[in-house]
């Protein structure tokens, strides 16, 4: 059983435990039995609704972070629509790498907003990978699928980040904070092959 799997159950075992108690405190509540099986027709409607209404959100794509080190199996381009008022999303669906390089197998789709760095940066990864090659990607430290790539990096932002020049004055352009551009927040590479663990020596 996968986690999703694992998480359906749960949801579906909490709603079922929540009738039950519904229905302890049903038998003893002094109500006509007519209200009391209305309540429980309602609870059995709702606890298999939200069992469809769960299982419909597993093919949403995730915002959470990405993964730090990911093989990339492939990507979507939305680009945004100004009448709709869609600012665009860029969609990788990856798996995660472990420190050998190796996948987990298992994998996840991601949804970042959309910013032209980054598109094109997905664009020809995703050549890469129709042309045969496959595509390794590493989310930066600052970035997450949230779309708050500048609130993540303040986190991260340390005295050591800000640039020293002859002013000074931040206020006159003296100090610059490094901050990241857009599109920095993931980046492509050629795959490289799992690092095997070393072999026994004879």
């Amino acid at each position: 059983m996968n986690s999703l799997q694992s998480v359906i159950l749960t949801l579906s075992l909490s709603y079922a435990l929540i009738g039950a108690l519904l229905l302890i405190v049903l038998v003893y509540a002094r109500v006509p039995w007519s209200a009391k099986a209305i309540a429980v027709v309602i609870t059995s409607a709702f606890y298999i609704a939200s069992f469809v209404g769960v299982r419909g959100l597993l093919g949403w794509a995730s915002v959470d972070r990405l993964p730090v080190a990911f093989k990339l199996l492939q990507a979507r381009i939305v680009e945004p629509h100004s009448l709709d008022g869609d600012p665009g999303s860029i969609y990788l669906w990856v798996e995660t790498l472990d420190d050998g390089n190796r996948p987990s197998g298992v994998p996840r789709a991601y949804r970042i907003p959309y910013s032209d760095r980054l598109a094109e940066k997905t664009d020809k990864a995703a050549s890469e990978i129709a042309a045969g090659r496959a595509q390794g990607g590493r989310a930066a430290d600052f970035g997450d699928g949230g779309g708050g790539l500048l609130q993540a990096a303040r986190e991260y932002i340390t005295p050591s980040m800000i640039l020293d020049t002859s002013g000074g004055d931040p206020s006159t352009g003296g100090g610059l904070l490094a901050t990241p551009r857009d599109g920095d927040e993931v980046s492509f590479t050629p795959l490289l092959p799992p690092r095997m663990p070393p072999k026994d020596e004879p």
